[in-house]
């Protein structure tokens, strides 16, 4: 399937530019847009919240998305990178008209695709140190550091949560919206990023 993903961020623009753009691509290269997507919104919403996260749930090994640009996907270099993460472990190509980025099985995706895990074994990494200076931090002022009884599925949930919650983070989401999005207090996420080492004061 090949789909082809338009956003503007206000109603003020356009989207017929966009598809006009993709149109003519998809005629030099003999391609045939089977699905159109096309959404008004800002592009530092998540994707989650919008049209692009149903996209990226369905798609399957060999799909193509093209897009005039990798700023229609995202409005900031962690949010793309993401999604482009995303495509890499499905298998999907995405291809834009602008930069003539091709993200496929070449060498440049091969090379992108390990500096994505090299940068998520470095943050694995940081975490861990962050979360045993806290933990020590703790100790020293005299913290207990056990769990409370019945919190241990609670955070378990927030492990699994983990790359969702630092995402939105970056996005400047509050933390209040953070908890209600994956379903706990804000007490148990301020909680959760204390003893992971991933909030401090």
């Amino acid at each position: 399937m090949t789909y082809a993903y338009i956003r503007v961020s206000t109603d003020r623009q356009t989207l017929e530019n966009q598809r006009f753009e993709i149109i003519n691509y998809c005629r030099s290269e003999n391609l045939h847009v089977d699905v159109w997507i096309q959404e008004t919104v800002s592009g530092t919403l998540e994707t989650t919240e919008r049209k692009l996260g149903e996209l990226l749930k369905q798609v399957r090994k060999g799909d193509v998305i093209i897009c005039a640009e990798l700023s229609r996907l995202g409005r900031s270099l962690f949010m793309i990178m993401n999604i482009l993460n995303i495509c890499l472990k499905k298998e999907c190509r995405v291809w834009t008209v602008k930069e003539r980025f091709r993200l496929g099985e070449d060498i440049q995706s091969k090379v992108l695709a390990f500096t994505f895990g090299l940068a998520a074994e470095i943050e694995r990494q940081l975490i861990s140190i962050r979360t045993r200076e806290a933990l020590a931090r703790k100790k020293a002022e005299g913290v207990a550091l056990g769990r409370p009884k019945g919190s241990t599925t609670v955070m378990k949930k927030l492990d699994r949560h983990r790359d969702v919650i630092l995402l939105l983070l970056n996005s400047h989401r509050p933390v209040a919206a953070i908890a209600r999005d994956i379903g706990c207090s804000r007490t148990t996420l301020y909680r959760w990023l204390h003893l992971r080492g991933l909030l401090y004061g």
